[in-house]
């Protein structure tokens, strides 16, 4: 399949069914799964559907304009690439696919820290922007090489994953007994000796705590963060209004309304539902964008209206990347944009600027 290849017959939830058949179980579980009994999991989706649209007639959509501008930066549609692990579990080339897929269409990739290929190998294959997604480790040391080594790279942006603590309970990825096979590892952790190049994912019997999380992060480290950074640094995880608020008071670019895909702790809110309380936190200072339960163009059309700048995908760029390599991943973008173009001129709004929340009903 190449990424033209996807007609108006196809959706995300048809891509998600094509992927189970082709993914490893133990891959499928891993990228499918979320935490508990996978309450929030379903709420991120179900939440889009409870919301309503208020359409307007006789507008002249001759012209729709998808563009936005974040940090400085033009892009084509307002849909990221959200970070997310193990890409070379979906595709023999792993993020590179993914970095191809995404310069096809000018889509901005955030890169997870635990990508299986080193950031400088996506970069060289990157022709339109990365940012890197950042979980602090306890070495600060190290940390502090990790971000001089991804801005060297070219990434743009650092998102600061902020609701890993610990792993959440994640039962399905337990009893697919889930590890990297061999050969694949997490090269962008690998200074941090051969504990984080392992392919054990998992704390030690009785304990909660991992090596590749530090329980201690604070607000004091990132205001460190903020301190040494030459890009943007923006907050992941974020689901209250006062956490939102804490953020910009202390200079943070922007955050990122997320339940880590519903992956943590269950029975969290749907992030679309979080995403009001947020910008009006925010009231402006810095850019909102979100992720979780995003499978149509109608769903980024609703955050837009409740104020998000932007959308990230996740899971439905894995389906892409499954089912069609770099071609896959283009071809869900475009999909997404399409549906998007059509969820617009059909609302009477020609641009993003027109997107509020009078579009609701």
């Amino acid at each position: 399949m190449t990424g033209n290849d996807f007609s108006l017959a196809d959706t995300v939830a048809e891509l998600e069914a094509r992927a189970k058949q082709k993914l490893p179980p133990m891959a499928w579980e891993y990228y499918a799964s979320g935490a508990g009994d996978e309450l929030t999991l379903g709420w991120n989706c179900q939440a889009f559907d409870r919301l309503r649209l208020r359409p307007r007639m006789l507008v002249d959509v001759s012209h729709l304009d998808l563009g936005t501008r974040l940090f400085g930066a033009e892009m084509p549609f307002p849909m990221l690439i959200a970070p997310t692990a193990y890409h070379r579990l979906a595709d023999p080339d792993g993020e590179v696919a993914t970095a191809r897929g995404a310069g096809q269409v000018g889509a901005t990739m955030v890169v997870s820290s635990l990508s299986t290929t080193a950031i400088e190998e996506i970069a060289a294959a990157a022709t339109s922007p990365l940012w890197f997604q950042l979980y602090v480790q306890s070495d600060r040391g190290f940390t502090r090489e990790l971000v001089e080594r991804v801005t060297s790279a070219g990434c743009r942006a650092l998102c600061v994953t902020v609701d890993t603590p610990v792993l959440g309970l994640r039962h399905r990825e337990a009893r697919a007994r889930f590890a990297l096979p061999p050969g694949l590892d997490r090269p962008n952790l690998r200074p941090l000796g051969q504990e984080a190049a392992t392919t054990d994912h998992s704390p030690r019997e009785g304990q909660i705590y991992h090596s590749l999380f530090d329980p201690t992060l604070s607000w004091k480290e990132i205001e460190w963060l903020l301190s040494l950074a030459r890009v943007p640094v923006l907050l992941k995880g974020i689901l209250s209004g006062e956490d939102a608020a804490r953020a910009a008071e202390i200079g943070v670019a922007g955050v990122i309304v997320s339940n880590h895909g519903a992956r943590n702790l269950d029975t969290v809110p749907a992030t679309i539902e979080v995403l009001p309380e947020v910008v009006e936190a925010v009231a402006g200072r810095l850019p909102v964008l979100m992720d979780g339960g995003i499978r149509r163009g109608t769903d980024v059309l609703k955050a837009l209206a409740l104020g998000a700048q932007a959308v990230l995908l996740g899971r439905a760029v894995l389906w892409g990347l499954a089912t069609g390599g770099a071609d896959g991943v283009a071809g869900v973008l475009r999909l997404l944009a399409r549906e998007l173009q059509m969820a617009m001129a059909l609302a009477g709004r020609r641009n993003l600027a027109e997107i509020d929340r009078t579009l609701l009903g």
